[in-house]
């Protein structure tokens, strides 16, 4: 399996190649405590037109992160050095929470690598109502324990809490439950310090914000927030879905990103 070494960490990434050799690539950034399987719902859609990069942002997975406290600028360092190594930039940018912060600081830092973004239940400045708060906190007090187990059944639960959804809770679980301690606690920090608000309007780069109506782990007012200020930037709100967009709403979700890099590829 390949691994790149970054400016900071060594990542594992998987690539997957459509039938036409020249095609535009798209890069899929995932959320806290996951990998580049959240996207395994969006491969079959993408595949056949797309150059394909899935990664496993550091300490996520099967990449390593180093033992200091991190920033998101850090991540972006890595992804834009694999970009560039494989030689598929400009490539369209598709990020979930976590991964949709670490793709706005690679639009600002490295805007040369970004061919559009797919902003999805992120954040410019990780907010807490008094519920996000209390829950922010349990998840600290369950990684300071050392109990990853318990967080990864924790917040799965928070993310796909219907009785239909036991299948994705389980997976979520285990992929949470899987990180180091170290590693996770690391990202939270990362993700708690990230602020670009004064920065969105430098983003250049075509952009869709997509809403989960009952996410409740990202506030709707934060991704108005990122629609109202990127230049030009597209909000559609999904029905009925939650934090996991791409995988609670995948019809809807595919559907709303292949319109998107359709009318940028010229169908």
């Amino acid at each position: 399996m390949p691994h790149h070494q970054g400016p900071h960490d060594r990542i594992f990434y998987e690539t997957h190649r459509p039938r036409e050799e020249e095609s535009v690539s798209i890069t899929f950034l995932h959320g806290l405590g996951s990998c580049g399987e959240d996207w395994i719902l969006q491969l079959p859609v993408v595949v056949g037109d797309y150059d394909v990069l899935t990664v496993d942002l550091p300490g996520h997975g099967r990449s390593s992160i180093r033992p200091t406290w991190p920033r998101i600028s850090y991540f972006a360092d890595d992804v834009a050095d694999l970009i560039r190594t494989l030689g598929c930039g400009p490539t369209h940018v598709v990020g979930l929470s976590l991964g949709g912060a670490v793709a706005m600081q690679l639009a600002l830092d490295y805007p040369e690598a970004v061919r559009s973004l797919t902003l999805v239940n992120t954040f410019a400045k990780l907010h807490s109502g008094s519920s996000g708060f209390f829950r922010k906190l349990v998840r600290i007090a369950y990684v300071a324990l050392g109990q990853m187990d318990q967080v990864g059944q924790w917040v799965a639960a928070g993310i796909f809490p219907e009785p239909d959804q036991e299948l994705l809770r389980q997976a979520a679980a285990e992929r949470i439950a899987s990180n180091p301690r170290g590693a996770y606690l690391r990202a939270i920090w990362a993700a708690t310090r990230f602020d670009i608000r004064d920065r969105l309007n430098e983003i250049n780069a075509p952009t869709l914000v997509v809403a989960g109506e009952f996410d409740q782990t990202v506030s709707m007012d934060a991704k108005k927030e990122l629609a109202g200020n990127i230049p030009g930037a597209q909000l559609v709100v999904i029905p009925d879905s939650g934090h996991a967009t791409p995988l609670d709403a995948v019809e809807e979700f595919n559907r709303t990103l292949l319109e998107f890099l359709s009318k940028l590829d010229g169908g």
